[in-house]
């Protein structure tokens, strides 16, 4: 009877160690695809702010008559549920002063290019040295002629 004494102590041991093991693969796997679902989320918004930031550069062209110079950059917070985004419009003009002429219309090209993101760095999109799990970031580019 002594050969078997604390056998049943060894197999709880087993199993609580097994359990255990277990509860941890679980939360690892939970918390990476918590982290996975912002990250999509945070993607998603990304892409509404940057988009944002073309709309309203494309505005600032489209307002003015004739064809205007470019915009100097500019980075704003968006509001609401963006409010965690801020967006980098810069424009370029094609050619830098003047028009093109084709046929009977005088031309100006404009490239619009909106860069948004959850971190900044120094106020301004893109950061590109932060090294944040939840860093999103999101560039869209648009042409215009006026």
């Amino acid at each position: 009877m002594n050969a078997r004494r604390g056998f049943t102590m060894m197999s709880m041991l087993f199993i609580l160690v097994a359990l255990a093991a277990l509860g941890v693969a679980l939360a690892a796997l939970s918390q990476r695809q918590q982290l996975g679902s912002a990250g999509e989320f945070a993607a998603a918004k990304a892409y509404q702010a940057a988009l944002a930031g073309l709309e309203w550069g494309s505005y600032q062209i489209q307002r003015t008559a004739g064809q205007p110079a470019c915009f100097a950059t500019k980075s704003f917070v968006l509001p609401d549920q963006l409010a965690d985004f801020t967006v980098t419009v810069t424009c370029t003009r094609t050619p830098g002063a003047g028009t093109v002429t084709d046929g009977a219309d005088s031309l100006a090209f404009y490239v619009l290019s909106a860069t948004a993101c959850n971190i900044t760095a120094a106020g301004a999109c893109p950061n590109a040295g932060s090294t944040e799990r939840t860093y999103a970031e999101r560039q869209l580019t648009r042409s215009l002629v006026k």
